[in-house]
């Protein structure tokens, strides 16, 4: 049953879909995208905003160059002529204003908004304004023609110079740096995966070989122990691990010894009761027979004596099977048998005949160990007779399904059911007994004990509850292995407990 545990955990472990390394896969990938994209993000920001910044101040350096090589040239008042050649200067997209006079030439010049002139008619030597349209972002600069006096003061000649420049190349360059972000990202992706799983493997391969370490712990091998490298937490936890172990090993080796000495002594203290408690049996029947020629009270001293000393005579026969079965000594010799005509003889040659009723359907064919099946079905029987009231129903069935081919005894009787407030499974310990509710028990308290024993030596299982129509009911399910290969045909020898 441990192994068994052992290898569903085993198995949940591998089902969960978030395990511990797909976690920590997952969250070094996030923090690692999430610093890359923030870098590049940064770098891109910044590189966007330098040129950005180095593209307007170069148009603006180049129109305040020419601006200030072509003032001189100009006479002042200029005419339509002088502003047509300072705006064929200035290159394309540019408009230069005199009072009422205009030179304009260019697509974008639609661009020149109303703020753009408010501010150079506001007296800004040089105003600066990003727009953008259809075609694309523009650079749109605005400002006035000073004149320079003899005396060195600067006066507004009326001359205004608008020049739109396009930022198609700039933009451009911008989506080439875009796309390098993006493509570095991307390219970031795949080696953060791989640095994760290099991470993680080195992580959790010690708690994989400790999560290994406690499954065999689990099964039962106490030796086990892990190798601690480094000298990190998970090498602590390597050597706590260690000394649990060995720990455990001596506290459960301990109780080991101790209950094979209880389970010795146990043993040869039946084996020694059984020839002194055969002959004081035979002792207390001479006695009984011979007190039948005497008083009614003698003959009744003798018969309490007689089946006192045959329960003391059981009691040593439970404890010496009981102890065979704990030392693993017991065979299970298979026979292929009417499970329900075992049953039917085990209710005959106990004289039960009367009290119990056996059904079956038909035969019910399996490999079992007929003495074992016997003794289990005499002390579920015995045990509804003593606690219960009859009638007492006795079922036989075969219970195939998809997983399993079990044959399903069960023993109802018409009692006041099971204990009130106790857990069904105790019934099955040894030494366990009826309460005051029922009525005075005369067993052992050993016969359930020794019924679980012989179902799980062949496989099966025995279970009690209360019957909504009747008393108590229990159910001995044992393996059918009609297969062959499920068990050792009676002449090989038995299947080894």
């Amino acid at each position: 049953m441990d192994a068994l545990r052992t290898d569903e955990g085993r198995a949940g472990r591998r089902r969960r879909p978030w395990s511990l390394r797909a976690r920590m896969v997952l969250a070094f990938v996030a923090v690692a995208m999430a610093t890359a994209a923030a870098a590049a993000g940064a770098g891109y920001a910044a590189a966007r905003a330098s040129l950005v910044a180095e593209t307007q101040r170069g148009a603006v350096d180049t129109v305040r160059d020419q601006v200030t090589r072509l003032a001189p040239e100009i006479a002042y008042p200029p005419d339509q002529d002088a502003l047509d050649r300072l705006r064929t200067a200035l290159g394309p997209d540019a408009m230069v204003t005199y009072e009422g006079l205009t030179s304009a030439s260019g697509d974008a010049l639609g661009l020149i908004g109303d703020e753009l002139r408010s501010a150079v008619a506001a007296g800004d030597r040089l105003a600066v304004q990003r727009v953008a349209d259809d075609a694309g972002p523009h650079l749109v600069l605005a400002t006035p023609v000073l004149l320079t006096g003899v005396d060195g003061a600067q006066r507004d000649s009326g001359v205004d110079v608008y020049v739109v420049r396009d930022l198609a190349a700039t933009e451009a360059q911008l989506d080439r740096w875009t796309r390098v972000v993006v493509l570095t990202i991307a390219g970031a992706l795949p080696l953060a995966v791989l640095l994760a799983l290099l991470v993680s493997r080195s992580v959790l391969r010690p708690v994989q070989r400790l999560a290994h370490s406690a499954d065999e712990l689990a099964a039962g091998n106490l030796a086990v122990r892990l190798a601690p490298s480094g000298r990190d937490e998970l090498a602590d936890l390597a050597t706590t691990f260690n000394h649990t172990a060995a720990a455990l090993e001596r506290s459960v080796g301990e109780l080991r010894r101790r209950e094979a000495e209880a389970r010795r002594f146990v043993a040869d203290v039946s084996h020694e009761l059984r020839t002194p408690i055969m002959a004081l049996t035979s002792i207390m029947e001479v006695l009984q027979a011979d007190a039948r020629d005497r008083s009614a009270q003698e003959l009744e001293l003798a018969t309490m004596a007689v089946d006192r000393t045959r329960r003391l005579a059981r009691l040593a026969e439970d404890l010496l099977e009981l102890s065979r079965l704990d030392a693993g000594v017991g065979e299970l010799r298979l026979e292929r048998v009417d499970v329900a005509h075992v049953v039917t003889d085990t209710v005959r040659t106990r004289g039960w005949d009367e009290a119990v009723t056996v059904v079956a359907a038909g035969p019910v064919p399996a490999r079992v160990d007929v003495r074992r099946v016997d003794v289990a079905v005499a002390n579920l029987v015995g045990n509804a007779l003593r606690h219960g009231r009859p009638p007492v129903v006795v079922e036989v069935r075969a219970v195939p399904d998809d997983r399993t081919d079990d044959v399903l005894v069960t023993v109802t009787d018409h009692g006041p059911g099971l204990p009130p407030g106790i857990d069904p499974d105790r019934l099955f310990g040894r030494f366990t007994k009826g309460d005051s509710s029922r009525t005075t028990s005369e067993g052992s308290g050993l016969g359930l004990a020794i019924t679980l024993v012989n179902a799980r030596l062949h496989g099966g299982d025995v279970t009690a509850r209360d019957s909504a129509e009747a008393g108590a009911t229990f159910e001995l399910r044992l393996p059918r292995r009609l297969d062959a290969a499920a068990g050792p045909d009676p002449e090989e020898g038995g299947t080894r407990a």
